[in-house]
């Protein structure tokens, strides 16, 4: 029987993760989590993931730098970062964006550093 469950997160009660991303809809496969407001700042440590993430930019700017390529992510840009490939990012404008990983990060300390 296939599963028929729907959920619904209201952003304004999400939790946030250890970064202050909101975890927002999450299924066995997939999951959402909100960046909100990102500060400009220094560019954050070097990280590498065991899922993969798409993201889309609703307002701000930030460089986001992967295997050696840096591109500049403004609103309506969206970006992919493989499962498994070290990668950083910098805030240049306060920055918003909604992220998708598959397997969810969030889930079995996937997210832990």
């Amino acid at each position: 029987m296939p599963d028929t469950t729907l959920t619904k997160v209201d952003s304004r009660y999400s939790p946030k993760g250890p970064e202050g991303e909101k975890y927002l809809a999450s299924g066995r496969h997939v999951a959402m989590r909100l960046w909100e407001n990102e500060q400009p700042g220094e560019a954050k440590a070097p990280a590498t993931r065991p899922y993969e993430t798409v993201g889309y930019v609703l307002s701000g700017r930030a460089e986001l730098h992967l295997a050696g390529q840096m591109v500049i992510l403004e609103p309506g840009n969206s970006w992919v970062i493989p499962q498994n490939t070290a990668h950083t990012y910098k805030v240049l404008e306060a920055f918003s964006a909604v992220e998708a990983t598959s397997p969810p990060a969030q889930v079995h300390g996937r997210d832990d550093k």
